[in-house]
């Protein structure tokens, strides 16, 4: 039986993915608890500021008290201080959307992003989401800094997904994920096109120390109809660049330097990831 806290951890995730609010039954029913036991957790929510009902027997939201304590975070963390004005270098350079993604445990999670799309389409995701490792070009650079083994471990513990839920060049099996790690890790950045989503395509490179997996990851997106393999090609070296210079100044957050402590206190045991 799932704990209280796993519970009210569940109740926080779900709600975070409507915007909209949903009624109590709802809740229950998609995170398969008692209507009961959903609602008494809702209540310690609504009482400790977490979630909202606005009306009542109404639909529960969450509260901006969960994006405080994000930003709060990511303010101390000192990782937007050194990595702003890189993103903002290379969306300039791009004309693109340019994100950073942090590795965190086995998540790979947008934090800080710089739009150089003045006009026309533009590909602007939500902040704060994982990463798809296995079809995401973001993804493909991460596992691309380790080896097969880790990487195949690594996308088999999140999985692969519905095919219908991505693009229609998004790899459907292991074997053919596995591949494309091979090629970015051969180029030293990852490439995809309509693999995440249809009329989308990226690229990737890994932030990292010399001979340690990556500490996150730098991508540029934009609609496929312009931004081509061709254009995504000729902007390799400057991505390549700028991931260099974030690794060289990641030194300066405390996230991640407390995370190299981490590694280092434990030398006999290579991780699947690097904090």
């Amino acid at each position: 039986m799932s704990s209280v806290l796993d519970r009210t951890l569940g109740i926080l995730e779900l709600l975070s993915r409507h915007g909209e609010g949903l009624e109590l039954a709802s809740i229950a029913d998609q995170l398969n608890m008692p209507r009961s036991a959903a609602h008494r957790l809702l209540v310690d929510l609504v009482r400790t500021g977490y979630v909202r009902q606005p009306r009542e027997l109404g639909s529960y939201m969450l509260t901006t008290k969960l994006v405080s304590l994000g930003l709060s975070f990511l303010s101390h963390s000192g990782i937007v201080d050194f990595s702003q004005p890189l993103l903002d270098r290379l969306a300039e350079i791009s004309g693109e959307l340019v994100r950073l993604g942090v590795v965190d445990g086995e998540r790979l999670t947008w934090v800080a992003r710089a739009q150089g799309a003045r006009r026309g389409l533009r590909y602007d995701p939500d902040m704060g989401s994982d990463a798809r490792l296995s079809c995401s070009s973001s993804g493909l650079a991460w596992m691309a800094s380790l080896s097969d083994e880790e990487a195949i471990a690594l996308a088999s513990r999140q999985g692969l997904g519905r095919p219908e839920d991505f693009g229609p060049n998004a790899p459907r099996t292991l074997q053919e994920m596995l591949a494309m790690v091979h090629a970015a890790r051969e180029r030293g950045y990852s490439v995809t096109v309509d693999t995440y989503s249809a009329g989308l395509s990226a690229m990737a490179a890994p932030v990292r120390l010399a001979g340690q997996p990556a500490i996150g990851v730098i991508t540029i997106a934009g609609p496929t109809a312009r931004f081509t393999e061709a254009r995504m090609h000729a902007l390799a070296p400057e991505l390549l660049a700028i991931a260099e210079q974030m690794a060289a100044a990641s030194g300066t957050s405390p996230f991640f330097q407390r995370s190299s402590q981490a590694r280092q206190a434990a030398p006999g045991r290579r991780p699947i990831y690097a904090e």
